[in-house]
């Protein structure tokens, strides 16, 4: 059976989510890591605008590609809409990988004073909607985050049927959509996330932020792979680097880590003090958007495997429209705090439950929350039987499944 092309398997997570907001005058922001699908996505837009509106201008442009290179502020991207415009038909404007033309939200705040515009665009650095661009364009905004293939998706897009053995394939490779085009085997799938790495770090981070200590960006990287979901603060990591040999203050340390978060290399996770009910200013932690991607940079081993479950369950909350943070309850943690329209999820994840201490401490940390919200520990155990005090135990596989929503 041959597989379908990445860009005609709809992604529901996200087109369901820009549908109600096609016509209407509201700029559409896809923001992402490159190579997640943002592209696809708009294209998918394209489509559904094409057979709702045979009429329709399309007005696309790709900064990625050469023909568009004259493009370069937001005088060029003004003019180019304007020249391409239709005075009878509703005009839709695609614009791809927008952060690459400078001050572009002032030609998007001009472009929308006319009601034949519908504005789209994708873009590869979280600043794109910093306080003063979303000023700039007085919340007349939608900002729609796009993620590597969640655990379903990544069947579909491959055609493959949910065992352990593609859940390991999962786990393994990450989720980026361009991986239909590869065989799922180490050497051929970790040479392409290498490349995908080499390419965020060079244009988003190194060539935007003119990067001279490149190689104290790439320790700094190789440090948040081989430390999933431990606490750091940029003191910690400085202090760390110096018993290294390697100099950086903390104040480098901390700009360095937000040009990675920038760039959705990484997701930072701040603590929240449940009993408190306040963020912690210091002491944060740090997955990988992209699972595959640290895999290929530090390799995928079996003593990392709780490392990558947890980066796993956290990018799928993640996935799934929830806002996360760790918990802390006394001296105890709570892995994640995910919250969703005002309600709230409490999960652990333990790699396993087999031993009398490990489910005393992951269940006995849930208990202690005072509230009725649901709580659950996912783990690599497959487990059929009851609750544990009104506490679901699951398997990450049905976790990701999403069999808890049933």
């Amino acid at each position: 059976m041959s597989k379908e092309l990445p860009h005609s398997i709809q992604r529901p997570l996200y087109l369901n989510r820009v549908l109600p907001f096609i016509g209407k005058s509201l700029i559409k922001v896809f923001t992402g890591q490159r190579r997640v699908g943002k592209s696809y996505l708009m294209l998918q837009i394209i489509d559904i605008i094409k057979r709702k509106d045979i009429q329709s201008n399309i007005i696309y442009i790709n900064k990625e590609d050469l023909k568009f290179r004259n493009i370069k502020n937001a005088e060029h991207l003004n003019d180019y809409v304007l020249n391409k415009k239709s005075d009878s038909q509703k005009n839709y404007v695609f614009i791809d990988e927008i952060q690459e033309i400078e001050n572009f939200e002032l030609a998007l705040r001009s472009l929308l004073l006319d009601d034949s515009m519908d504005l789209y665009c994708t873009g590869s650095n979280a600043k794109l909607l910093s306080s003063d661009i979303a000023g700039q364009l007085s919340g007349r905004f939608i900002e729609i985050s796009v993620y590597s293939l969640t655990y379903l998706e990544f069947l579909k897009f491959h055609q493959l049927e949910n065992t352990e053995n593609t859940l390991q394939q999962y786990l393994k490779y990450g989720g980026l959509p361009y991986l239909i085009h590869l065989s799922l085997e180490d050497e051929i799938v970790f040479e392409y996330l290498k490349n995908i790495y080499s390419t965020i770090v060079f244009r988003d981070i190194i060539h935007r932020y003119a990067i001279r200590n490149t190689i104290f960006l790439e320790q700094l990287v190789y440090f948040f792979a081989s430390n999933i979901g431990s606490v750091f603060s940029a003191k910690k990591i400085s202090d760390f680097l110096k018993s290294q040999k390697v100099n950086m203050a903390p104040n480098q340390v901390q700009l360095y880590v937000q040009y990675l978060i920038n760039s959705f290399l990484v997701h930072q996770v701040k603590r929240y003090d449940i009993e408190g009910k306040r963020l912690f200013e210091i002491g944060d932690k740090y997955y990988f958007e992209n699972i595959g991607v640290r895999n290929a940079l530090w390799g995928y081993h079996l003593k990392d495997l709780g490392k990558v479950m947890e980066n796993i369950v956290h990018n799928h909350l993640l996935a799934e429209g929830y806002s996360v943070e760790v918990g802390i309850l006394g001296a105890q943690e709570i892995d994640f705090i995910a919250e969703k329209q005002g309600e709230k999820l409490y999960v652990q994840v333990a790699l396993s439950l087999l031993e009398q201490k490990t489910i005393d401490r992951e269940f006995g940390n849930l208990k202690k929350i005072n509230d009725n919200y649901p709580k659950m520990v996912v783990t690599m155990d497959k487990f059929s039987g009851n609750t544990m005090e009104g506490i679901l135990a699951i398997d990450l596989r049905s976790f990701l499944s999403n069999e808890w929503k049933v």
